[in-house]
């Protein structure tokens, strides 16, 4: 199989900060590939270089084999990109804007209205094609955002956080979209935070934090790097500082972490750690008020490696 997309020791800084260090990995023609990762673990900054949008600091990556560094052009010809923020004229029509769009991209003629009414038709925006963007909820303005992407047939597509703050329905409607658009031939690369995006959609997962790759491969590789590890959640009436240290020491807990008021617990065999860790709550008069157990998952690797929680 040809790769779409190979990123090879790819860097980015600002002045001293590294927000991108020597990240690598690679997408196959035709495959979905997730980055998953927190707000900051530098998913945004990495497409903006894979979009030609961004420089390079150091090393480099090819998208249908042509280099962001060497053939910028040749690279944006190949790709449409969907931006977290919302790129669209409000005081014009969806119609309107994805003709703008087509515009842009060099579609002209019967080409650019039978294209434009294509789109409308994947977006499932075709009976508001005429109504201003200003009008429509942030859901149906992503969706718009979506079909500008489109308008050119790329071979790749990237997808920056696409279904942050909308609408279950619109959200549905997007995923649903991403898996028809990759059946039909076309690469996707995705960004997300939301873990359950990544596994529904994702040939390959790469988890990202603190601008590095830590981990990729498919969702029954990574879940396979904990074991048989379970998730255990916690909110506790106490301080929680506590009992870290002696949940920590219990045999069969491989790591404990504090967020905002909860402790999660990577451990082997939750129904008999359980009562280990309410004795020792209970010893240090702290309370342990819900409970709330999860067989292995991408978050409870993402905790494994990282030692936090990924939460949404």
């Amino acid at each position: 199989m040809q790769k779409a997309i190979e990123v090879q020791n790819l860097q980015k800084c600002f002045g001293e900060f590294a927000a991108v260090r020597n990240v690598q990995f690679e997408v196959q023609r035709g495959e979905i590939l997730s980055l998953l990762g927190p707000n900051g673990a530098g998913k945004s900054t990495t497409i903006s270089m894979l979009s030609c949008l961004l420089a390079p600091s150091g090393g480099d990556a090819c998208v249908m084999g042509h280099s962001v560094i060497r053939e910028p052009q040749a690279v944006k010809a190949e790709i449409g990109v969907v931006p977290q923020d919302i790129a669209l004229y409000q005081d014009v029509s969806a119609r309107e804007n994805l003709t703008f769009w087509g515009k842009m991209y060099g579609v002209r003629g019967n080409a650019l209205s039978n294209r434009v009414d294509e789109v409308l038709e994947i977006i499932g925006l075709k009976d508001r094609q005429n109504d201003r963007v200003d009008k429509f909820s942030g859901g149906m303005k992503r969706r718009v955002n979506i079909g500008a992407a489109l308008m050119h047939k790329p071979a790749v597509i990237i997808m920056d956080e696409p279904t942050v703050g909308i609408d279950p329905q619109s959200r549905r409607h997007i995923l649903d979209n991403i898996k028809e658009l990759n059946a039909q031939g076309m690469t996707v690369l995705y960004t997300t935070h939301y873990m359950e995006e990544a596994q529904e959609l994702s040939d390959h997962i790469a988890i990202m934090d603190q601008g590095q790759i830590i981990a990729c491969g498919t969702h029954a590789e990574l879940v396979r790097m904990v074991g048989e590890l379970d998730r255990i959640n916690m909110t506790l009436n106490g301080d929680s500082e506590k009992v870290i240290p002696d949940w920590q020491a219990t045999a069969g807990v491989h790591r404990v972490s504090s967020e905002d008021g909860h402790l999660t617990v990577l451990a082997e065999h939750s129904n008999m750690i359980l009562p280990h860790l309410f004795e020792s709550a209970n010893r240090a008069s702290v309370r342990i008020t819900s409970v709330d157990i999860q067989e292995p998952n991408l978050e409870a690797v993402f905790l494994h490696l990282t030692g936090k929680a990924l939460r949404d």
